[in-house]
């Protein structure tokens, strides 16, 4: 069997209970393994991880709109991660015996049935997306949900399924394919946001930093914490130590320091390996050494 993963963000973070019936939805999906959610109150936001084959996973993610549409609404929804949708992002993952041209088909296939279905604008994005100007998701979702209608009335942003302007209620959506990444987060101990946003600007890619970080600054309201929120997008390139360290390095300059960190849904071991090689300066490790590893071989 052929296992996608899909990474559905929704635009809800603080009702536990709605985000337990949207992961509820997809247990019930026949074929699909739930294999991990969270939600963060401050982003107002929750990522749930499936995998399972191109039909059950396409089932699956349905069934979450169904319920997303019905229970968000961005008129009133606050958080401090950027958003245009209810179901802001939907990602699909190759993991075995697929590749990124079956993931390609599937987020245009899910794309045109979700349009028809729930009435909503559908961009693609990453591998999948129609044009290079749509192919970073923080392109399409500049303006979030409150400037959504007066960007898609200009041509360039017509969307790629679905209605022409926004759904009153659950904005658009943004449907792609792409590689493994890190969700990643750093706490500063501090509640200097110009800090985290400056060295956010300092890290990422799109501003002279490391070749495969997006960052943002952001404020953790209820606990008066500034984090640098960061995707890596490929950890082998630019291993989370490197990131780690960068981003201490910046913070030292404003005389801060790292409170934690923190890792949103989950992460290839590899990663976690790479990073105890670093700072245990273990020489010569491998993963065949890890006991675990060993016995699954």
């Amino acid at each position: 069997m052929a296992i996608i993963e899909s990474i559905p963000n929704v635009s809800e973070g603080r009702r536990p209970e709605v985000v337990e019936r949207m992961a509820e939805a997809v247990r019930q999906t026949p074929g699909v393994k739930l294999l991990n959610y969270s939600s963060d109150a401050s982003h107002n936001r929750s990522v749930l991880t499936l995998i399972g084959d191109a039909s059950a996973v396409k089932a699956a993610t349905l069934a979450l709109f169904e319920v997303a549409a019905a229970t968000i609404d961005l008129r009133t929804h606050q958080g401090e991660h950027p958003r245009i949708g209810a179901v802001d992002v939907v990602p699909f993952v190759p993991i075995e015996g697929a590749t990124m041209a079956d993931c390609v088909a599937l987020a245009k296939d899910v794309a045109a049935t979700v349009a028809e279905r729930f009435a909503l604008p559908v961009f693609l994005y990453e591998e999948a997306a129609s044009s290079p100007a749509r192919r970073n998701l923080e392109d399409i979702r500049r303006g979030e949900f409150e400037g959504l209608r007066a960007k898609m009335s200009g041509a360039e942003w017509k969307p790629d399924f679905g209605p022409a302007l926004p759904h009153e209620s659950a904005g658009a959506t943004v449907i792609g394919a792409r590689m493994p990444l890190i969700a990643y987060n750093i706490n500063l101990n501090t509640d200097r946001l110009d800090v985290a946003k400056k060295i956010a600007t300092a890290i990422r890619h799109s501003s002279g930093g490391l070749r495969f970080v997006k960052a943002m600054g952001v404020m953790l309201e209820d606990r008066r914490v500034a984090q640098v929120s960061m995707n890596l997008t490929n950890y082998e390139k630019t291993p989370i130590f490197r990131v780690f360290e960068l981003v201490k390095r910046e913070a030292e300059r404003y005389g801060v320091s790292i409170l934690e960190s923190e890792i949103v849904g989950l992460v290839p071991s590899a990663a976690l390996t790479g990073a105890a090689q670093f700072y245990l300066q273990l020489e010569g490790f491998t993963g065949e050494q890890i006991l675990e590893n060993k016995l699954r071989s």
